[in-house]
This record gives structure tokens, C-alpha cells and sequence, in this order.
């Protein structure tokens, strides 16, 4: 009863319209079924029956919750909800008027008619309001359906689904579906909200062809699953382009629970294009090797570095201390994990690899358990012009975060290196070898910090990379430049290669020797110019044609394609497949040290005629420009 109570003030009119409803539907039933005599016939319970019919209804739709449901978004469960409180309402109304007055004076068809008057009393107007609060319905009516952008769906998804059912509600809906296309042939011949599946991909020319005849020619193909990947879309882009179709995609689930809405289309990216199967993580290993710990990150506002702050992050760590050169790269990643991870302990630490004073003071301050080196310098012609300055960041830096790991009992320091250290042609590819090659010794000398270096490719759209250049050049209608026809790389996306670094990293942190390279599985390599291509095409412009590619000559440190491993390193498997291992390989301590001392002695004084030969001296496999 309190219930009831409280509940009545909240919705006066709801109350006063369905109470008004009840005794009116009763009067109705009478004359409908008695006419215009029904005054006389039923004079001695019609006025009662509407008080007591009335109040019971009240009683029924209070416990059935039905005052708390908002009528301008009145459903079909709201209206299955009234329907059912109605209907007990009526069974215990006559049944009541039964042990009262055996229904002598009452034609038996009374109940079922007073039943159908009060489900048009209770959700007539409950539905009027629906109407006129969707404006849609309304301008439909008044206006018609306003002309939309055909579209063929890729994939009967569930945001397919939403998509067609979002365009038949919506009246300012900027898309029409015209048909499906999905691989599984168990669909094929079905609808979707009256759309109807046509057929597979490998149909796609016969069904837009169709579709032209039929009068629905699509201006676009829509792909609806995010997981699809380069074997789909790279078909899908050359189909588009014949058919002079723009090719987009729908907002994935995760993106549409963060406020995306479904017809917020969006290109397809090359990312997508490039990217891989979604590989299979083992996350309570990488949780378990910073949840808990105190982590520490060199080069924490750069793309790679930014990136491994907010997986890490994800993870749990004590605190995690933010160490970097750029002042701005620093505020914005400090800002972000200000966000994203608002109770985590974090310091930002302006500081600088190359000086190994500060390297030891934060140290001692923060006493790191765990170490990602990703500071660097990796612009390869860049390095050329200032090989002294790449020495000193990629050598002098990574050398002294080794030392501090060793000299601070750190339990793992994780490398990050390239594939350009292999067989390297640069100042740059060299540089990152002699640092994996100076942790490698210290692990071989018996030091207890695990080092672990993890080597990759290319990555996109990290700062400084093949892909800012061209979607740059692309938005000044080209050219787009090109160093050699013939050039390729490996590429993956920064969020794949962290993800597997710190998968990398929890293997070696469980194995028991100190000294660790792995080798990230980066696919087939790509050729630049086909990616510029792609690019050009996902734009919706043909190469050569609308932009034009043009060849510049490779430039000074740079292959034409790129290793990730040496023949002598004995590439094995690791329990990760997109994971190998190479072994590290037995240096002379006091030769290293030597030629390092010497090296980094040059560096320092800026003595650029010496630096080249001495850098081949610690890398031997370093090959010296030819003049």
C-alpha cells in the first residue's frame, strides 16, 4: 500500500486518464451490446460497476509497474504490460460481479467487448502520442521519404541489422540499403527487414549488374564487419574502383557503445587494407607482467611509446613513470593518461637517455621493476645527416638504461629495435644493432636484469612514417613520391606491434637465460608503390590518373627491402605464432667495450669523418656508403 502511495503523485494524469478510461470502456461495452436502452436495462450496477471496474484497474496497472514507463516512448512491451493488467482486471471484475449479482442482468458477450474497448481506451491514446512525438512518421506522411544514397552491405552482420532497421524508423536517414552480400550460403535467398541477400562476394559484379537492371544501382559498397581483412577488401576496393563505387564501412560494436551512431560512416582505412587477422593473446600472462609493478617508459610520448603507456596502463601497474625528451609529447601523453587511467599512480619525467646522471637519480627515486626502451631516434635519412646525434640517442641512450636496469636490480628491460638492424645500410639500422648487441653482452656477463629486445618492421602511421607523408601529399592532389618502384617494407599497426612487444616481453620474463631477440611475425611484405596505389583508391581516385606517382631515387642509408633476422641468429618458434626467437650471439666483452668507448668518444667531440668505420667496427655486418 506505502507503494502505491508514493507511486500516485508521480503520474496524476496517467492515473486520472486510465481511471476514466476503465469506467468508460464498461459503459461502452453496455451500449455497444444493449444501444441506446442500456440505461434501464443495466440501472441497478452500471454507475457502480464503472467506480469498481475503475479503482481495480488502478490497482492492476500499479503493480504491473505501468506508471513508471514514459508514454511518448510507448512500445510494443509497454503495450503487451497494459494488456495484461487489463486483462486481470477484467477476469477478477467479473468474476466479482459473479458472487455478486450471477451476472443475471449482464449478456454473457459483455466481458469480451468491455475488453476490447478498454485495450482502444488504454492504448489509443498512449500510441497518438508515440505518433506525434516521432516526427519521422509524420513528415513521411506530409512530405514522403526524401531521397537517400543507395548502398550495397557487405556481411549480414548485426550492424547490418541495425543499420536497415535504423533506416526504416529514421526519416533524415542518409543511406538505403538496396541488398546484402555474406559468404555463408545458408543466407542466401533470405531478408533482413525486407532487404534481401543476394549472394556471395565472389558474385559481386553479377549482383550490382543486377541490381543496375532492377533500377537500384548502388553508389556505394558498405562493409558492415570490421574483422574483414586484406584478402576481402583488397577485392572489394578493385571492385568498387571498376564500378566507380566508393567503398566505406559501418561503426564496429565497441565503437557504436562509445557514442557512435550507425550511419556514422566511415572510409576504409589503410589499416584495414594492411592489417592481419586478429591473433590470439595470452593476456593473463601480459597482465601478470605489469599488474602490480612498478613500470618505467623511455620515449613515452612517441608513437610506439604512447602507445605502450596506454596498454600498459590496461594492465594494472604500481605506478608508472612517463620519461621523455619532448616537452609537448609529454603534457599530451600525461593528459591522455590523466583520462584514461584517472587513479593510477604516474609521474611525467622531462629527462633525456643520454644523460646517464639523471638516468640514476630517477632510478634511485623510483626504483622500476619493469623497463620499456623505446626512445630513439629512427628517421634513417635524418640519421645520416646527423649520424653523431643518432649514435648518442641510440647507443649512449640505450646503453645507459641498460646500466641503470643493472646497477637498480630492474627485473626486465624490453628493447624496442627494427628490422633495419639487420644487415644494416644506415647509421640508424646500425646504431639500434649496436644497442642490441650491448645488452645481449650484459646478459651474457651474468647481470640478473632479464633484457629482452624485441625487433619489428615498419609500423603505420607512426610519427615520421611512409603513410603521414602520403595522405598529406594525397590531400594536395599529389604527386605522391615514391623512392624505387621496387622498394618494400613490412608493416603492422602501433597497437598490434605493443601488443605483441608485451607479449614478447612476458615470454622472456618466464625463460630462464637473460638475454633475449624477438623476432615479430610482420606478414608479406608490401611495396610501397602498391601501398600508394591503395591509398590513392581508397581516396576514390585512380592512380596515375587523378594523382600521379612519382620516383625520387632511394636515399642515402636506405634497401630496398628489409630483413628481420640474420641467417646465423637460428630463428625458432616460441608458444606464440606471431613470435620467434632468435639467438643472441657470443660477443668479446673488452673488444666491444673498446670500439663502444671510441665510438660514443667521436660521437661526443661531433668527429663525423671517423664515425661511419668505427660504427662498422662494433656492427661488423654494417655496410659503408659508397662514395
Amino acid at each position: 500500500m506505502k507503494r502505491l502511495i508514493t507511486q500516485l503523485p508521480l503520474n496524476v494524469l496517467a492515473v486520472a486518464h486510465d481511471c476514466l478510461m476503465g469506467a468508460a470502456s464498461f459503459v461502452l461495452a453496455l451500449y455497444l451490446r444493449l444501444g441506446t436502452g442500456f440505461l434501464s436495462y443495466a440501472r441497478d450496477y452500471w454507475q457502480e460497476g464503472m467506480v469498481a471496474f475503475a479503482f481495480l484497474l488502478l490497482l492492476t496497472l500499479l503493480h504491473f509497474r505501468t506508471y513508471r514507463r514514459v508514454w511518448r516512448y510507448t512500445s510494443l512491451n509497454d503495450l503487451l504490460v497494459i494488456a495484461r493488467g487489463g486483462t486481470i482486471a477484467i477476469v477478477l471484475f467479473y468474476v466479482g460481479m459473479f458472487f455478486i449479482t450471477r451476472l443475471e442482468q449482464l449478456p454473457r458477450s459483455v466481458p469480451f467487448i468491455h475488453w476490447m474497448c478498454l485495450m482502444l481506451c488504454l492504448c489509443g491514446a498512449r500510441l497518438i502520442l508515440r505518433v506525434l512525438q516521432d516526427r519521422s512518421l509524420i513528415q513521411r506522411l506530409i512530405h514522403g521519404v526524401p531521397e537517400r544514397i543507395p548502398v550495397l552491405l557487405i556481411g549480414a552482420t548485426p550492424q547490418a541489422e541495425m543499420f536497415i532497421r535504423e533506416s526504416e524508423r529514421s526519416v533524415d536517414f542518409p543511406y538505403r540499403a538496396v541488398g546484402l552480400i555474406d559468404d555463408d550460403p545458408r543466407s542466401q535467398g533470405r531478408e533482413i527487414h525486407h532487404v534481401r541477400i543476394y549472394g556471395t562476394l565472389s558474385e559481386l559484379d553479377y549482383i550490382i549488374a543486377k541490381l543496375i537492371r532492377k533500377g537500384r544501382a548502388p553508389q556505394r559498397l558498405l562493409v558492415t564487419d570490421r574483422s574483414m581483412g586484406r584478402d576481402v577488401l583488397e577485392p572489394l576496393l578493385r571492385a568498387a574502383e571498376a564500378h566507380n563505387l566508393t567503398l566505406a564501412r559501418l561503426p564496429s560494436l565497441t565503437e557504436l557503445r562509445d557514442g557512435e551512431r550507425v550511419h556514422d560512416v566511415q572510409p576504409i582505412a589503410v589499416e584495414d587494407i594492411l592489417g592481419r587477422p586478429q591473433v590470439a593473446l595470452d593476456r593473463d600472462a601480459m597482465r601478470a607482467l605489469v599488474a602490480g609493478k612498478r613500470v618505467l617508459i623511455t620515449g613515452a610520448g612517441g608513437s610506439i611509446g604512447s602507445e605502450l603507456v596506454r596498454q600498459v596502463a590496461a594492465f594494472g601497474p604500481a605506478k608508472i613513470v612517463l620519461y621523455e625528451l619532448s616537452e609537448y609529447h609529454l603534457y599530451e601523453i600525461d593528459r591522455e593518461l590523466a583520462q584514461l587511467a584517472p587513479h593510477l599512480p604516474r609521474i611525467a619525467m622531462l629527462g633525456d637517455v643520454r644523460d646517464m646522471d639523471q638516468l640514476q637519480r630517477s632510478f634511485a627515486q623510483f626504483a622500476p621493476q619493469i623497463v620499456f626502451h623505446a626512445a630513439a631516434i629512427k628517421h634513417v635519412p635524418l640519421s645520416e645527416i646527423n649520424p653523431d646525434q643518432a649514435i648518442l640517442t641510440n647507443i649512449q641512450g640505450s646503453k645507459n638504461v641498460a646500466d641503470a636496469c643493472v646497477a637498480h636490480q630492474v627485473a626486465a628491460m624490453v628493447q624496442i629495435s627494427t628490422d633495419k638492424a639487420v644487415n644494416p645500410t644506415s647509421v640508424m639500422g646500425a646504431s639500434k644493432r649496436a644497442a642490441e648487441i650491448y645488452c645481449q653482452m650484459l646478459a651474457q656477463d651474468g647481470a640478473s636484469t632479464h633484457f629482452i629486445t624485441v625487433r619489428f618492421g615498419n609500423v603505420l602511421n607512426s610519427a615520421g612514417s611512409v603513410v603521414p607523408l602520403f595522405q598529406k601529399q594525397l590531400a594536395a592532389g599529389g604527386p605522391i613520391t615514391v623512392t624505387h618502384k621496387d622498394m618494400v617494407r613490412y608493416f603492422m599497426t602501433i597497437a598490434e606491434a605493443v601488443q605483441l612487444v608485451l607479449q614478447a616481453a612476458a615470454l622472456g620474463s618466464q625463460r630462464a637465460e637473460h638475454a633475449h631477440i624477438f623476432v615479430l611475425e610482420m606478414g608479406a611484405p608490401v611495396r610501397i608503390e602498391e601501398l600508394a596505389c591503395q591509398m590513392i583508391r581508397l581516396a576514390g581516385l585512380k592512380p596515375y590518373q587523378d594523382i600521379q606517382i612519382t620516383y625520387t631515387g632511394l636515399r642515402p642509408g636506405e634497401k630496398l627491402f628489409e630483413e628481420l633476422f640474420y641467417d646465423a641468429e637460428n630463428l625458432g618458434h616460441t608458444e606464440h605464432e606471431s613470435i620467434r626467437l632468435a639467438a643472441a650471439r657470443q660477443v668479446n666483452r673488452l673488444d666491444m667495450l673498446r670500439a663502444l668507448a671510441e665510438l660514443l668518444d667521436a660521437a661526443r667531440a661531433g668527429d663525423l669523418a671517423r664515425l661511419r668505420p668505427l660504427l662498422k667496427s662494433v656492427v661488423d655486418e654494417y655496410q659503408l656508403p659508397t662514395v
